[in-house]
């Protein structure tokens, strides 16, 4: 970093403030007191429960003032130069997604105050990049503020950290000229929806974005090489009957690769998708219209509204399907109710890696539990967790993971294998074999379990659910815990709405011809027609029921199932990548709405199931790819 002329101020100092009262802390990392910050979550910067960043970077500033003065905030990025790649605000208020644009550094566009300015990554800003708030904007210069670049304090009442000369191009554009050497502004961002003279989305070689497998040259060595003293490892070796990666016994070798690239663009779909779901959500449960089509029961239709009132920001994961080609990077759906593969992906694949030998590139879920566990940690949950499994041998590691990782985050848990040992106390209340009261959940059950019972019971619109309350002749449901008024459950039951495969064509009418999104709809129109289209349950699971037809209206595959009779959408036709003998979907994992992790689920179809499998995925250089 830069060397500076005057002693930097010790870690989390008060340097001064920027216009709105806006604190501005050194980050002289050096200096951390590491009695205070032992944990990497002490490091999370945080507003009520919105994240900021981490403390006290350039990103972390940028939010915080965004957030503060103008009551938005950017989704979460790699690196401070990604923020030049993103065209959308969040509006806190309300989830509403404002159009931002990026303005170049010599274009014609003048900077304004407010505005963002982006640095390229090298020199004084390498590897990372660098963001600042223009603060003011004067005839010859801007003055901007900023966190993490001098850890000196500010004069008094000066609201501005540096002054940089603005001089004007030949052909009138507006060129801010950087002090430090070897560093490049790319340019600023302005909220407007006004795109004359902005730059377009960022290009990248669409060859980077092709997915390719390698094989380890020897098997692994130790026959027993999964650790069955802890619970996770001895349930996933227990679902595979032996220490296997995957049942298929011919690939207990195979990997696959995706370019840094690559990987770059999925923590940046994955970030935006999230907001633009969000975005969908609050659309349709202010439209009963938009929501008719998701086949809720009317009766839950209140406490699906109390719950996105209340609770929108309490996702703890989920989980994208793509499809990743040299063609670009298609979102399929969001599984925001209950994902699954998080053990695979964020444990098994990383062991796996290190008991073969296999060192090419990094493991692209090694942070996907550290990442489970802050956002446990953050999600605001005291007391004792009950984590609510069904009798099946695979949500048994699936449970164990996430009971390892509110474990990490200190949050008490126990788990319930099945409803058999739920019963009910003298007051009504739903409580475990021991006779401790369930008021905190998380689930592997999907919700639209239980919104069937509801269905079963529920032959007329009611005014309540039938949720029973101590009746001890009889057994305890599903929806007599999930529905409970005083159960907390996670994944909260608005999930529902962005999980349901109705929300495609919502968000299609939102954001129409968005790079991330296919064409879909609640009828087959004469352009999924000629394009070819997939046709799919909105509520269905595991890839059941669907059905992938060519333009020439040839079927290309389908599934059957338990979701023949449900409503459907369709969605364009886009098929999967064959490498070698599969076909490659990409799976990425929102946690807390940001990116945490990569894998891959692989088939021999072009349709994704509950039985196909997931190998490991490594992220390489570009230039190794």
């Amino acid at each position: 970093m830069h060397k500076l002329q005057f002693p930097a101020e010790p870690f989390g100092t008060l340097l001064g403030h920027a216009p709105g009262g806006v604190a501005i802390y050194s980050s002289d990392y050096d200096s951390v007191d590491r009695s205070q910050y032992t944990h990497h979550s002490d490091f999370r910067s945080y507003i009520n429960n919105e994240y900021m960043g981490y403390k006290w970077q350039c990103v972390e500033f940028a939010r915080r003032w965004l957030y503060l003065n103008r009551g938005l905030v950017f989704t979460d990025v790699p690196m401070a130069y990604d923020i030049f790649a993103i065209r959308h605000y969040r509006r806190v208020e309300d989830d509403a997604l404002l159009p931002l644009q990026a303005f170049a550094n010599g274009g014609l566009k003048a900077p304004e105050a407010g505005a963002l300015l982006i640095w390229a990554e090298g020199g004084e800003f390498e590897v990372t990049g660098h963001v600042a708030v223009v603060t003011e904007v004067l005839a010859d210069r801007v003055r901007i503020a900023e966190q993490n670049v001098e850890h000196n304090k500010l004069p008094l009442g000066q609201q501005w950290c540096r002054e940089l000369k603005l001089e004007r191009t030949l052909t009138q554009g507006y060129r801010i000229i950087e002090g430090y050497p070897d560093t490049q502004i790319l340019g600023w961002m302005i909220q407007t929806d006004d795109t004359t003279h902005a730059e377009p989305t960022q290009w990248v070689n669409p060859a980077l974005f092709d997915i390719n497998s390698r094989e380890m040259p020897q098997p692994i060595a130790k026959a027993h090489w999964l650790n069955e003293q802890a619970p996770v490892q001895a349930a996933f070796v227990h679902a595979m009957n032996g220490h296997y990666l995957t049942n298929n016994t011919n690939e207990q070798q195979r990997y696959f690769r995706m370019s840094a690239t690559a990987e770059r663009e999925l923590i940046r779909a994955t970030n935006e998708l999230h907001l633009m779901y969000l975005h969908a959500t609050e659309v349709v449960l202010r439209d009963d219209s938009l929501l008719e089509h998701f086949n809720i029961p009317k009766v839950l239709w209140p406490r699906l509204k109390r719950s996105w009132q209340t609770r929108r920001h309490q996702m703890i994961s989920g989980r994208f399907d793509f499809c990743m080609t040299a063609k670009g990077l298609k979102v399929y759906e969001y599984n925001a109710d209950s994902a699954s593969c998080h053990t695979e992906a964020g444990l098994i694949q990383g062991l796996w890696a290190d008991a073969i030998g296999c060192h090419d590139g990094e493991d692209a879920g090694a942070d996907l539990l550290h990442s489970m566990t802050e956002t446990w940690r953050h999600s605001g949950v005291t007391g004792r967790v009950h984590i609510l499994q069904d009798d099946d041998k695979e949500e048994d590691y699936h449970a164990q993971f996430m009971q390892l990782a509110m474990h990490n985050a200190g949050i008490e848990t126990r788990i319930i294998r099945g409803l058999h040992t739920l019963h009910w106390n003298a007051d009504g209340e739903v409580v475990d074999a021991e006779g401790d009261v369930i008021s905190c959940v998380w689930k592997t059950w999907a919700w639209e379990t239980a919104l069937d019972q509801i269905r079963d019971e529920c032959e007329n619109e009611l005014n309540a659910p039938p949720i029973r309350t101590g009746a001890a002749y009889e057994p305890v449901r599903l929806i007599d815990v999930l529905l409970r008024p005083e159960v907390q459950v996670y994944e909260p039951l608005w999930t529902l709405i962005p999980s349901n495969k109705a929300i495609l064509p919502v968000l299609w009418s939102l954001f129409p011809n968005h790079r991330y999104l296919l064409n879909a709809s609640f009828t087959l129109t004469d352009e999924l027609i000629a394009h070819g289209y997939v046709r799919k349950p909105i509520a269905g699971r595991c890839g059941d029921n669907v059905s992938l037809v060519d333009k020439h209206d040839s079927v290309l595959g389908e599934t059957a199932g338990r979701f023949a009779e449900q409503n459907v959408i369709y969605q364009e036709l886009w098929r999967l990548p064959q490498i070698g003998h599969y076909r490659v979907q990409m799976c990425t994992f929102a946690l807390g709405g940001s990116y945490g992790g990569s894998c891959v689920r692989i088939d021999d179809s072009l349709i994704i199931t509950t039985d196909s499998d997931l190998l490991p995925l490594r992220v390489v250089d570009d230039n190794q790819l």
